[in-house]
């Protein structure tokens, strides 16, 4: 049976042509596409066996595991006789012929009979395959296995060494695994207490550095190892804090300059950057003299600050009297950042929003880690020949028919006084009774009366409620509409007092037309008196509907004797007109002196 997979995985082309094919003549399972549970054991132990004698071939050949076997005619695109066989078997577990989990079973096998160089060519074929393995299918059966395969793996690397390998690693499982997966996040919050930073306890002879600044300065790491034991013992606080001082003092002391930040280039330090800097009191000059130096101590203080300040954690243990200290240490940090060159404003400006970030994450875990992915919601196809039809709606369309049900759940929600409420007069205009106020000093470009849509609802509640004042809208514009008990004294007088000249000239007008009837009246009575006396009773008559102030004219002339006939008659023409201008002549000058009196303009004609 191992011969013939041997000899399987030699043939060309595609998996998919010979996989199954090969599978049904050497197991012939009980089902022709899928296997049973003793036959996936069977079919696991020999793929098991025949990957141990390809890996055993190869290193006596002394080729690399994922070379060999390849020929050297081959191209460069063909891969060796071991990622034939895992293509093989990744075929066939994606299409579930066979158990999901024998690959991730075959990956771990391979990498535990590899050394480490072999190790990086494995775990680049994981990473091009990382879009099927990360299939719902197959990831459900072997994602303890391939979290299992990495963990051991970031074992056997050296974390000084192969910082690049170990990423790699890092960023396949947070691609592999799913952001909410709990196996990866440190639900605890628990340190690793392990990583001692070793320093030189007793001072060598012939070091001119100050070795107490040196054992102080060194000493920070413990605290930064663990920054819970701080928030539980108030004496390490104070050991912590009375340490620190003293090294936020010599870094204010001894600031950088801006050649020493442009000497130092950090792109090219990223390529060589190690996770741990030396702790030789040699170097402690040079070190205090390196921005990156400088910045990775400050960067280590501002995480334990924000550990410190992380709400609900240390509320009940923290002091007033921690929490001052911890903002004015925090502050101090932050001042010593923006001054450490080169860019120290954006590099803290960058570092304040990695924590502020941080603190979801915090939020987050503490919730439970609640899923953030939402599965798609799968639609339904319509089978073939059914109509789809339209959905009907009470009253026309979606939104009314919710409205309408709504409001029956909610019978007051419609009569409810405060839903919809018209403003009275007097508030509404109260905004631009304020802007007419000249103390209040508000620039005219942002006055009320320069928006439209407030102007216009103004009329109409005005049309509505204050007639009186929607009148005044075409002598004075929008201005005079406002009530005028809202306006100051200063500009109330502006809208009242004097009256406007339409008024003006109505007036006037209405003046003229009662003298008019007042000399038609004098120039018919002396025919009615000729006529008879009959007649003339009869337009005394008629003259008693007039106005008072035409009464009182007539009853003037009356009392300084009525004329007769004959007197009439010597009266000559050029006395009535020039009795008609000067009465004229007076009402022009009654205009001009704003007295619009009718009954006092009768009177002077009567008296004439």
């Amino acid at each position: 049976m191992m011969e013939a997979f041997r000899s399987a995985i030699l043939q060309p082309g595609p998996p998919e042509t010979f996989a199954l094919k090969t599978v049904q003549e050497v197991i012939k399972p009980q089902k022709q596409t899928r296997l049973a549970q003793d036959e996936n054991q069977l079919l696991e132990n020999m793929l098991r066996t025949l990957l141990q004698e390809l890996v055993s071939s190869a290193v006596k050949s002394g080729e690399e595991i994922m070379q060999h076997g390849k020929s050297i005619d081959d191209e460069d695109e063909t891969h060796g006789v071991i990622p034939r066989l895992l293509d093989v078997v990744l075929y066939l577990c994606e299409k579930e012929h066979i158990e999901g989990g024998m690959i991730f079973q075959l990956l771990e096998d391979l990498t535990e009979m590899s050394t480490m160089r072999n190790c990086k060519d494995i775990f680049r074929y994981i990473e091009s395959k990382q879009d099927i393995l990360g299939k719902q299918e197959l990831f459900a059966r072997g994602k303890l296995v391939m979290l299992r395969t990495c963990n051991q793996l970031l074992r056997r690397l050296s974390k000084a060494n192969d910082v690049v390998f170990c990423g790699r690693i890092l960023m396949f499982l947070a691609h592999f695994f799913p952001l909410s997966e709990r196996s990866a996040v440190n639900i605890k919050g628990v340190f690793n207490t392990s990583n001692e930073t070793k320093y030189e306890r007793d001072q060598p002879e012939g070091i001119s550095v100050d070795f107490n600044f040196y054992k102080t300065f060194w000493s920070l790491q413990e605290y930064f190892c663990n920054p819970a034991s701080l928030s539980t013992a108030p004496t390490k606080w104070q050991k912590f804090t009375s340490a620190l001082m003293v090294v936020l003092n010599t870094f204010e002391a001894q600031p950088l300059s801006e050649e020493e930040g442009a000497d130092n280039n950090l792109e090219e330090e990223s390529t060589t950057f190690n996770i741990k800097y030396l702790t030789s009191s040699k170097l402690m000059g040079l070190e205090l003299k390196d921005p990156s130096f400088r910045r990775h101590i400050l960067l280590q203080c501002l995480i334990l600050f924000d550990y410190l300040k992380a709400p609900g954690k240390n509320d009940k243990d923290s002091s007033e009297s921690m929490k001052e200290e911890i903002k004015s240490c925090e502050d101090r940090v932050k001042k010593l950042l923006e001054v450490t060159p080169p860019k120290g404003k954006d590099f803290l400006n960058s570092i304040e929003h990695i924590l502020e970030r941080e603190k979801n994450w915090v939020w987050w875990k503490r919730d439970g880690c609640p899923p953030f992915e939402k599965q798609p919601i799968e639609k339904k196809t319509v089978q073939d020949g059914a109509k789809k039809r339209r959905p009907r709606w009470r009253l026309g369309n979606k939104e009314l028919s919710q409205l309408w049900k709504w409001a029956d759940q909610n019978p007051n929600a419609l009569t409810d006084p405060q839903r919809v409420r018209t403003p009275s007069i007097t508030d509404y205009w109260k905004p631009l009774a304020e802007d007419m106020d000249e103390a209040a000093g508000i620039e005219a470009e942002y006055h009320h009366k320069n928006n439209r849509v407030y102007c216009w609802k103004g009329l109409r509640f005005s049309a509505r409620q204050d007639l009186e004042g929607f009148s005044k809208f075409t002598e004075h514009g929008i201005e005079g509409v406002v009530p005028l008990e809202l306006l100051p004294a200063e500009v109330r007088s502006k809208f009242q007092g004097k009256t406007s000249d339409r008024s003006k000239r109505a007036k006037k007008e209405e003046t003229k037309s009662a003298l008019h009837q007042v000399e038609e009246s004098q120039i018919a009575t002396p025919a009615s008196e000729i006529d008879g006396e009959g007649i003339r009773a009869d337009m005394e008559a008629s003259a008693a509907p007039m106005d008072t102030d035409v009464t009182s004219a007539t009853g003037n002339n009356s009392q300084g004797g009525t004329p007769t006939p004959d007197e009439h008659q010597k009266q000559s023409p050029d006395a009535d007109i020039g009795q008609e201008a000067e009465a004229d002549a007076e009402v022009e000058a009654g205009m001009i002196d704003g007295e619009t009196d009718p009954e006092a303009e009768s009177d002077h004609v009567g008296q004439d």
